[in-house]
């Protein structure tokens, strides 16, 4: 298949676009700038120029491909309103493109606010959208399916390798800036964790048997306590690890302060089951012992 990959010079998508072309199909990757224009095509990929603020060449990106894989996010949280409000602009014009046809839709979506303090699973829904919930990812691509579209959701827990660890990397870059690796409380909380490359072949898999309207989770380890990843972010930094009460998690972690406090973990028995997705990478842990902190 030729797949149309937004995002396709990112994090993820990147990992994306390898895991595709090693499985024989066709990327055509959306790229904005020169410098990513020139990655896909140094990656062996097709080159579609756009943004993902721009929806007529979204549109046309689809148009000419057999599916779609949206992984891009602008992952600006001073305005994540705005950017959550861009996301979803962006995947219905993707939709619209794609409806009436038998052409799948990869939406991709997280763990974090859709439940705290039980092991969230696949059959549990993201929230409405809100002001304190304002990722309409997931709720947009359901809504397309419910339409007659194929789309299906990938949610993602933390993607981690030696060099990225989804909101760990800002956990990373808040404990050089203070001088101490924090949790709140006792840290008892947990976040779920994926190796990148494991994440990469689910959305493969996602691609060649999925269904529509269905929910998929990348999860590799269902949760991570919040005070073992501060402990190893301190090992790496070599700086203090401190417990904060929560009254002074915000001073501490900014925009970061309720992820810090939330327990985001998650199972992918069913996706496992329904797939035969198996998660074989490195642990969280493991990566973050590995880190290259010059460079996260």
């Amino acid at each position: 298949m030729r797949i149309f990959v937004t995002g396709a010079t990112g994090f993820v998508g990147s990992a994306v676009v390898r895991e595709l072309m090693d499985a024989g199909h066709r990327v055509l990757g959306l790229a904005r700038s020169d410098g990513g224009a020139k990655s896909l095509i140094d990656a062996g990929a097709e080159v579609h120029r756009g943004d993902v603020e721009d929806p007529e060449s979204l549109r046309s990106g689809a148009a000419a491909a057999d599916a779609v894989i949206h992984t891009a996010f602008i992952h600006d949280f001073s305005r994540f309103q705005e950017v959550c409000e861009i996301d979803r602009r962006a995947i219905e014009a993707l939709g619209a493109e794609l409806a009436g046809s038998d052409r799948p839709l990869l939406v991709t979506g997280g763990l974090g606010g859709i439940s705290s303090g039980h092991i969230i699973g696949e059959l549990d829904a993201a929230p409405p959208v809100s002001k304190s919930y304002p990722r309409a990812s997931e709720q947009t691509a359901m809504a397309l399916a419910e339409r007659g579209v194929r789309a299906s959701v990938v949610r993602l827990p933390q993607v981690h390798n030696t060099v990225k660890a989804g909101l760990v990397s800002y956990a990373i870059a808040l404990a050089r800036d203070r001088g101490a690796s924090a949790y709140v409380g006792e840290g008892r909380n947990r976040w779920a964790a994926v190796h990148l490359l494991d994440a990469a072949r689910l959305y493969r898999l996602v691609l060649e048997k999925g269904e529509p309207g269905a929910r998929y989770h990348a999860v590799g380890e269902e949760g991570v306590p919040v005070r073992d990843i501060a402990e190893a972010i301190g090992r790496g930094l070599k700086v203090p690890v401190i417990s904060l009460a929560p009254q002074l998690a915000a001073g501490h972690f900014g925009w970061l302060a309720g992820f810090a406090a939330w327990d985001i973990s998650g199972s992918s028995e069913q996706t496992q089951r329904s797939l035969g997705w198996r998660p074989t990478g490195r642990g969280l842990i493991a990566d973050l012992e590995n880190m290259r902190y010059s460079q996260a």
